[in-house]
């Protein structure tokens, strides 16, 4: 049998059964604006976290429907330089702090 992959990795489930994650903001988090700093910021129940423009543009990406690799070719695509190790090490932090959640994209949303 294959190796289960964690969702950091962009997949959920166990060798040939495994299904891509989609990932998406969580629960009571969202992106905002500091208009008084002029940056981005994610905001949390316990406060902000103010981003710079190449992470707001990975979290606009976070709809629920795009995994890792799907959120680094739309940002190569608005000609943002970026890699895609550095994509998912930023989801992967954000992911265990519970700032953002995956979504089974496996054949009917489920995993």
């Amino acid at each position: 049998m294959g190796e289960w992959c964690g969702q950091a990795d962009g997949w959920v489930g166990r060798g040939a059964l495994a299904h891509p994650v989609g990932w998406r903001l969580g629960v009571g988090v969202r992106l905002g604006r500091d208009e008084a700093r002029g940056l981005p910021t994610l905001l949390l129940s316990e406060g902000a976290l103010p981003l710079n423009e190449t992470a707001a543009a990975v979290l606009r990406l976070c709809d629920g429907s795009r995994g890792a690799a799907d959120i680094t070719a739309a940002l190569l695509a608005e000609h943002h330089s970026v890699a895609g190790e550095q994509v998912l090490a930023f989801l992967s932090g954000l992911a265990e702090q519970g700032l953002i959640e995956g979504t089974c994209l496996g054949p009917g949303g489920s995993c």
